[in-house]
């Protein structure tokens, strides 16, 4: 009586198991299936700065400034606001000395 009461108490361990691992695959696709929400992008405005030779900064809506390494030509106007992913860059250095250097990973114009 010993013996089945303890093989069916593993085989029901084993099917808890078994939904609780198929709960968890399911959590973690949905998770890994939702990207590029607007929510993931900083808001900012591009302004000119005119030390050391002039340089596009950006100024994020919570006030940090940011220095990008590729700001393309097409987001280069003093004023224009955007959307945008970036990544710092803490291991570089700058000689414009204003803001944290950053990469821009995508970027659109805010209307």
């Amino acid at each position: 009586m010993k013996a089945a009461f303890f093989i069916l108490k593993m085989s029901l361990m084993k099917e808890i198991l078994k939904i609780f691992l198929i709960v968890v695959f399911l959590l973690c696709l949905i998770r890994c299936s939702v990207t590029d929400s607007e929510s993931d992008y900083t808001s900012g405005t591009v302004k000119f700065q005119s030390i050391e030779g002039g340089f596009y900064g950006i100024v994020t809506d919570d006030n940090k400034y940011l220095d990008p390494l590729n700001l393309s030509k097409e987001f280069q106007i003093n004023g224009m606001r955007i959307l945008f992913k970036y990544i710092e860059k803490k291991e570089m250095a700058s000689f414009h000395m204003w803001g944290t250097i950053v990469q821009i990973t995508d970027i659109k114009e805010l209307r």
